[in-house]
């Protein structure tokens, strides 16, 4: 196997040489042997390393990255497996809250929006059950997984629901029709809330799916750059 210099690795990513001693240090690639003199001596399995590694990152984050490489180099492959495992089962969540997000502003566009014209500017949580048509608990079980989030009445201590506390509480009323756990619909809301309206959010879904593409892609390069290492490393 031939020996390579830290610029030889440097080089072909456009990275600094003490980069690579760093990724070296943290266990992203293979411990190197020493010169004398005490010059590090690189081989094609730590470029293959650094390879895998940079194409680790897109797919799920310097952090997780670094652990994966790190367990393989610890002889650990089932840790690192289980961390790829992750990887995907997040960004399977992730579609899944997306086509919930879609599916529930589509949904509160077309139908629930004229429901609350005319509607008071504010209004109690019975009000707001007898509108929805659940119990007052249900709507205090959403305030407690951060679904609902109302003001209180100064005066007298009441929960008083705003204009976004109608809405999230259309979409929360429509995704538990759809049999969505509480978590999930406020991941949802929150999404909702980041964006500031329905519209906004409804703009902004066609980045949110091109970035899950992206990261979908992204994935399947890192399963390949992992198997070729992998394989590296067994020889």
């Amino acid at each position: 196997m031939r020996t390579l210099r830290p610029s030889d690795l440097a080089r072909e990513h456009a990275i600094s040489t003490q980069a690579v001693r760093n990724y070296e240090q943290d266990g992203c690639l293979p411990p190197a042997e020493r010169t004398p003199t005490g010059y590090r001596i690189y081989t094609d399995l730590h470029a293959a390393a650094l390879r895998t590694y940079l194409t680790l990152i897109p797919a799920h984050g310097h952090a997780r990255a670094g652990d994966i490489m790190r367990a393989l180099h610890a002889d650990d492959l089932d840790t690192a497996l289980a961390i790829i495992d992750h990887g995907h089962s997040q960004l399977l969540r992730d579609r899944e809250t997306l086509i919930a997000v879609r599916r529930a502003v589509d949904h509160l566009v077309t139908e629930s929006s004229s429901a609350t014209t005319g509607s008071p500017e504010t209004r109690t949580i019975g009000e707001l059950a007898h509108h929805l048509r659940v119990t007052p608990a249900t709507l205090r079980a959403w305030e407690a997984a951060d679904i609902l989030s109302p003001v209180r009445d100064p005066a007298t201590g009441y929960r008083r629901y705003g204009p976004d506390d109608l809405r999230d509480a259309e979409l929360a009323h429509i995704l538990r029709r759809g049999h969505y756990r509480l978590d999930h619909i406020a991941a949802v809301i929150g999404q909702i809330r980041a964006a500031g309206s329905t519209e906004a959010l409804a703009n902004a879904l066609t980045d949110w799916q091109a970035a899950l593409t992206a990261r979908g892609l992204a994935l399947l390069d890192a399963a390949a750059a992992l198997s070729r290492y992998t394989a590296a490393l067994r020889h």
